[in-house]
């Protein structure tokens, strides 16, 4: 469903008890916040929400990229990162910066593409406890390849000018895009020995945690849903261009 920043609180109180919920995109992370009756603790630290529950005639906003982060993360060994650098400085920062707290860190680089920007996400990192010093994006060569964790939380090809600064990066890389696949970042970083973790086992696990919240139903058949993705992914690079709407 398409639906613009302004078009958000009449959709929202169109709603009936047909519906069990929504995903959410930029920029509708941040805009559907004061429309929820009922924020859940760590969307309202994140300042973002990705999820929304309908239930007995009540919003409840909710962040599971937190959890697809971590289960990710957890999957390709990830426990204890010793250090992190974020790409970016917008909602799925935020994000970032929850999972990392939550795999123990209390700082972590933020490298970001317009600094001055940076306001919102330094108040979600005041919120989590998260100390952030934000450097500008041409930072990067002096901060990627310290880092024992990298997390390109940046659309597709955003980072592509980055990847020749990843020769001397040996920790985890995750990158949240999923499509096109591999991103440049991810294509150049196992050369240097680093582990990647690709955007597709996030949304997987993100989206597993939202039809157990919007359905009651557990545990979600992670197979099932990979297959629909690759064949939705299949589909869409086959298809011939459609023709942008307004």
């Amino acid at each position: 469903i398409r639906c613009r920043e302004e078009d958000l609180p009449g959709f929202l109180a169109g709603l009936d008890a047909t519906w069990a919920g929504f995903s959410l995109t930029m920029p509708l992370k941040r805009a559907a916040l004061p429309l929820m009756d009922e924020v859940t603790p760590l969307a309202a630290a994140t300042g973002a929400i990705n999820t929304i529950v309908v239930a007995g005639g009540r919003l409840t906003g909710d962040n599971t990229g937190v959890a697809g982060m971590l289960e990710a993360l957890r999957e390709a060994g990830v426990q204890r990162p010793a250090s992190a650098v974020i790409l970016g400085a917008g909602g799925t920062a935020a994000t970032a910066l929850a999972a990392v707290s939550e795999l123990g860190l209390t700082e972590a680089t933020v490298l970001a593409r317009t600094p001055s920007r940076a306001e919102p996400l330094r108040a979600a990192a005041n919120r989590l406890g998260v100390h952030i010093a934000v450097r500008p994006w041409e930072a990067a060569p002096q901060h990627i390849n310290a880092a024992d964790l990298l997390i390109s939380a940046v659309p597709p090809h955003a980072a592509d000018e980055l990847a020749p600064h990843l020769a001397g990066f040996h920790g985890t890389l995750l990158d949240v895009v999923y499509h096109p696949w591999p991103t440049r970042l991810a294509a150049t970083a196992p050369a240097a020995g680093a582990n990647v973790v690709g955007g597709l086992t996030m949304l997987l696990h993100q989206a597993a945690r939202q039809v157990t919240l919007q359905t009651g139903h557990a545990p979600v058949p992670l197979a099932a849903l990979l297959a629909a993705a690759l064949a939705a992914m299949n589909h869409a690079h086959s298809a011939p261009p459609r023709s942008r709407r307004a």
